[in-house]
């Protein structure tokens, strides 16, 4: 105990002195009237002393002491050290239920307070006492001298905190409170979006978000987060190859604090403290963050590369397919892009590709295509077996690895037939959103599978609108800044797929100042023959080069080269073939050739059985104008091309599986293009009904 220093222990501070006006500042009694006085005034005055001011001659104006409370001097409370004034040998606060303060990761020392009792961790023991970690950034010691309990390693405690010495050590004392008030230490710093962070390397930052993509390294964990303006990379480390943050999963709102750097030149933050919200806030954010999701994905409101009458009733469901890609990369959900392998569904293929990449690597980063893109061809005209299982592995492969989520799927060139319905029986099973962009004749069954579908069918159109035309126009509503470079894949589309449209024509004439109709037609012949040969493999580079894409020299000689041995393998393969087609008139006066592919073809090489019967169709087509059907057929297929014939394989696939039971026929295509399965044993029954059926329709 001492005397107050504030007051020198008088217990009241003096605000001011004036002169006392009762004895005019002489300190004597004079007329003074003793009726009003006190016992101790009247003793004054009658010793001849002025009553009022003692005989100072002056009156003081003064205060309680503030910092003893009047007392005069000052007591340090028995808890907790600190001054205090009163009655009592404890502060009031200590005479209270006690405070034990928890501090976040953020907390530094300038946080911390002398006296005050804090929740920590025992982190280590050693000869002379025991190391306790308040939180991730403050580490003190108990002294041997002070433990008078054990402790163990990963205990949690409760310490005072006795003195920060001027190195910065943090001299701790152990306290067992029975009852206390947990108090949260927080320390805030600014909040920042995601598109900001770049005006912010070198500052700590707070941002709040949903959690779309965990990856572990064999350092750090890199993790993703989606907020309203986009998405940012945090990585944050516990120890070598170990989990951060364990308890943040997938879909998780979080808050996440640390120091904005530059890694790769791609913008990130190093995670000091992260923590997962929930009730309103979470919802707040979520909120907020599909506000703008929705926003940014709307697509662009382009006018069509040419005049067509079709395009326009397909708008909607174009915007409507563009939306949802530009949803999923703004989400960073990843994108599997299957097409048919041919040059109309590598064409649309790669338009999409082309218009999603660059945007890819502006939302997640220069690595962000590497982990939320895949595009694979489908060697089949649907969607087959194979093809979802391979896929649906390499999904559940990627969220195991990289802790991102299931992908959009999006089929071109293929996907709107019944034939496809066992893999879509998959995708719903997995919950897989599938969009289809196709120009095959569409069954109504396959829609309660897709989330869109755009085909020239369903607004009254046929396939002569192809995939690859359909998919460059949805490619330039996602990013119009690629037209010029994607604006010739149209007509290498039309004329790979031997187009009649209009629409054929007008994107021909487009680039006709680039491109002569005989390029474009070696452009699809090389991607036809390089797409034999890639089997399931995407083939980027070397598609990029056919179509024109980076050197314009090596683009030329690479066609060139593959025109020159597809031209060749096609004649060989013709030279072979031509001499074993028998040709029958039916009776609608169709010419119909047929060829068993299986004894008078080469297997195995380019052209395959399709483009086979393709080359062997045009070859007879040239040499009449009679309406012709060419069947080249197998064991267990048959590959139809026709002209002038009024075809629907698609229906003539259904009545024949109606009509042969036990021949377990299926397949379809285009009207008029197309293929058939069947059981070998029942081969001849299904191509003798299949003769018949067309010699009964009508020809043009």
């Amino acid at each position: 105990m001492a005397s107050c220093k504030a007051c020198g222990g008088s217990g009241v501070i003096v605000l001011d002195e004036k002169k006392c006006t009762a004895c005019k500042g002489t300190g004597k009694a004079k007329s003074i009237n003793l009726s009003e006085l006190s016992e101790k005034q009247l003793s004054q005055a009658l010793g001849g002393s002025c009553p009022i001011c003692e005989g100072t001659g002056v009156v003081r104006v003064t205060e309680k002491c503030r910092e003893c409370d009047g007392y005069g001097e000052i007591k340090e409370c028995k808890v907790c050290g600190s001054a205090f004034n009163g009655d009592g040998d404890t502060c009031e606060k200590c005479r209270r239920e006690p405070s034990l303060y928890r501090l976040d990761d953020l907390c530094d020392a300038n946080d911390l307070q002398v006296g005050e009792v804090y929740e920590g961790v025992v982190n280590g023991i050693v000869d002379f006492g025991a190391f306790v970690d308040l939180n991730k950034k403050l580490r003190g010691l108990i002294h041997i001298s002070n433990l008078n309990f054990e402790v163990n390693s990963g205990d949690t405690v409760h310490v005072q905190l006795k003195n920060i010495k001027t190195n910065g050590n943090l001299e701790l004392i152990p306290r067992k409170l029975k009852s206390y008030e947990i108090v949260e230490v927080t320390k805030d710093f600014p909040r920042c979006v995601s598109s900001d962070l770049s005006k912010h390397v070198g500052k700590t930052i707070s941002a709040a978000g949903v959690m779309i993509h965990v990856k572990q390294t064999a350092g750090p964990t890199i993790f993703t987060v989606l907020d309203e303006s986009g998405t940012f990379v945090c990585a944050a480390f516990e120890r070598a190859g170990e989990r951060a943050y364990p308890e943040i999963e997938m879909d998780a709102i979080v808050k996440v604090t640390g120091e904005v750097s530059i890694r790769n030149q791609d913008v990130q933050v190093e995670v000091a403290a992260m923590s997962r919200l929930s009730g309103r806030e979470a919802a707040e954010i979520e909120s907020r963050i599909e506000e703008s999701l929705d926003a940014r994905s709307e697509p662009h409101d382009i006018d069509f590369l040419i005049e067509s009458d079709l395009l326009p009733l397909l708008k909607r469901d174009m915007m409507a397919a563009a939306k949802r890609i530009r949803r999923a990369i703004f989400s960073s959900q990843p994108i599997v892009l299957k097409h048919h392998a041919d040059a109309d569904g590598m064409t649309a293929a790669i338009a999409i590709e082309r218009a999603i990449l660059p945007m890819m690597r502006e939302v997640g980063g220069t690595e962000a295509e590497y982990y939320f893109y895949r595009r694979s061809p489908s060697k089949a005209p649907f969607y087959e077996m194979t093809d979802i299982v391979r896929d649906l592995c390499f999904a559940l492969a990627d969220q195991a690895r990289h802790g991102q989520n299931l992908p959009l799927l999006v089929i071109v060139d293929n996907g709107s037939t019944e034939e496809d319905v066992p893999a879509y029986q998959y995708t719903t099973a997995y919950g897989l959103d599938v969009l289809v962009i196709d120009h095959h004749h569409p069954d109504a069954v396959v829609d309660e599978y897709l989330c869109g579908h755009v085909n020239p069918y369903l607004v009254g159109g046929d396939f002569g609108l192809t995939a690859g035309m359909l998919c460059t126009e949805v490619a330039r509503m996602i990013n119009p800044d690629i037209t010029d470079e994607i604006k010739h894949l149209p007509a290498v589309a039309a004329l790979g797929d031997r187009s009649e449209a209009v629409e054929a024509q007008e994107f021909i004439k487009l680039v006709s100042d680039r491109y002569s109709v005989a390029d474009l037609s070696d452009i699809a012949l090389a991607l036809d023959y390089a797409a034999f040969w890639l089997k399931f493999q995407d083939g980027r580079g070397m598609l990029n080069d056919i179509l024109n894409f980076g050197s314009l020299d090596r683009h030329r000689k690479l066609v060139k080269l593959l025109c020159e041995q597809a031209r060749s393998a096609i004649d060989a393969q013709l030279e072979a073939a031509m001499p074993h087609v028998r040709t029958q008139r039916l009776p609608n006066d169709t010419s119909l050739n047929v060829i068993d592919l299986e004894h008078f073809a080469h297997k195995f090489t380019f052209p395959p059985p399709g483009k086979t019967s393709g080359e062997i169709h045009d070859r007879i087509c040239k040499k009449t104008d009679d309406p012709v059907v060419t069947i080249g057929y197998g064991p267990d297929f048959a590959v139809i091309r026709s002209r002038g014939v009024a075809m629907n394989i698609p229906q003539m696939v259904r009545d024949l599986h109606n009509e042969l039971p036990g021949a377990g026929v299926n397949g379809g295509g285009h009207l008029v293009v197309g293929s058939i399965k069947f059981v070998e044993g029942m081969r001849k029954e299904v191509l003798q009904r299949l003769a018949e059926m067309i010699g009964e329709l009508g020809v043009a």
